[in-house]
């Protein structure tokens, strides 16, 4: 597609979801409230039932989904101008950033994976080049689900050092404060004084993370809430992480992707309705239109989606994001890993073979 067809394509997309750019602010509430006391709530059930029973198993499930829903609010937040619904914010952070330890300021980053001059480059932290790598790189990605529970809880320990040195501060704050899946991303921080707020979630966070150890040390809890902690941390994470190798293609090279590039290595999922929604909360199994179009808010995705396959021709890009299910995305991405990984695999037979001859 040509630059004037592309934007031509935009355009007229634009014009047909520019009514849903507004969020509707008692939808929000609601959805936070009740994600909220279920999530809370199932995982207090899960705590006081007897140890494998099925009590313990059916609240862990519940408290699980409706926590990763509850912490999906992260990204809404991310995408909100400057002010707007700024008590939602506030609230998130008090009621579920800080006592998740997930605040929100750990995913201001994610306009790096919006911004067309970064994403898919070693600028955006959240992104990898997992379609032209190999196997091996899909499982590292897949460990981190079991490290990063443990990283983000011994930073936030530590979290009251980082304060003894603007130099180990503003470090700390680059390489150690963002919710990315490459871990050698850096985030810019300029050298003017961080937030306040900042500071806040930062020191109340790692006073909740001190809070688990004293309250085991004290005997307020047992030590077994430990290991149940993590089991949730890791199933949410896990869940987020599932979700997220279906988000893209992930056929990037490191360069820059013109938006049209942007929009066909990104993903939409029809799926089933019941597990889709647990799987892909808030309206991210419209990922590709939410690159499309950032501002539009999670609950009016899906209509902005109908609106797009309905009106706009059968050959546009959009339509071309469209996937029946995740095991449709995944399994895209599984043979173009295996024709990487062969290719990458001759390339060596045919170098040895002339550097043999």
């Amino acid at each position: 597609m040509s630059t004037a067809s592309e934007r031509s394509f935009l355009v007229r997309a634009h014009r047909l979801v520019a009514d849903l750019q507004k969020p509707t602010e008692w939808i929000y509430w609601v959805d936070f409230v009740v994600s909220l006391i279920v999530g809370y709530g199932g995982a207090t059930l899960f705590f006081a039932s007897p140890l494998g029973s099925w009590l313990q198993v059916v609240s862990f499930l519940v408290a699980g989904f409706a926590l990763y829903r509850l912490g999906s609010f992260i990204h809404e937040i991310a995408h909100f101008r400057k002010q707007e619904m700024r008590w939602f914010r506030i609230v998130w952070d008090l009621a579920a950033g800080i006592p998740l330890l997930t605040p929100s300021f750990f995913y201001e980053n994610h306009r790096d994976h919006h911004n067309a001059r970064r994403y898919g480059t070693e600028l955006d932290g959240e992104y990898l080049p997992l379609g032209n790598g190999a196997v091996r790189d899909i499982a590292l990605f897949f460990l981190q689900v079991f490290v990063q529970p443990i990283a983000v809880v011994i930073r936030f320990l530590l979290a009251p050092l980082t304060f003894l040195h603007p130099r180990l501060r503003r470090w700390t704050l680059r390489r150690a404060s963002s919710f990315v899946i490459d871990f050698h991303y850096s985030r810019p921080i300029s050298d003017q004084p961080t937030p306040r707020w900042w500071t806040f979630m930062d020191l109340a966070c790692s006073a909740r993370a001190w809070g688990i150890f004293i309250a085991m040390a004290v005997g307020f809890t047992d030590w077994t809430r430990l290991p149940q902690l993590y089991a949730l941390a890791t199933f949410v994470l896990g869940v987020n992480y599932i979700r997220t190798l279906a988000a893209h293609r992930y056929l990037g090279d490191g360069r820059r992707m013109s938006h049209e590039q942007q929009l066909s290595d990104s993903t939409t999922i029809t799926g089933v309705p019941i597990w889709t929604e647990l799987l892909c909360p808030l309206g991210m199994r419209y990922h590709a239109l939410h690159h499309m179009f950032p501002g539009i808010p999670y609950h009016n995705l899906g209509k902005a989606h109908r609106r797009l396959i309905a009106q706009l021709p059968a050959d546009s890009p959009y339509h071309a994001t469209v996937y029946p299910s995740w095991f449709a995305v995944v399994s895209e991405l599984w043979t173009q890993v295996n024709q990487s990984s062969s290719t990458v695999s001759a390339k060596k037979r045919r170098s040895a073979t002339f550097g043999g001859a």
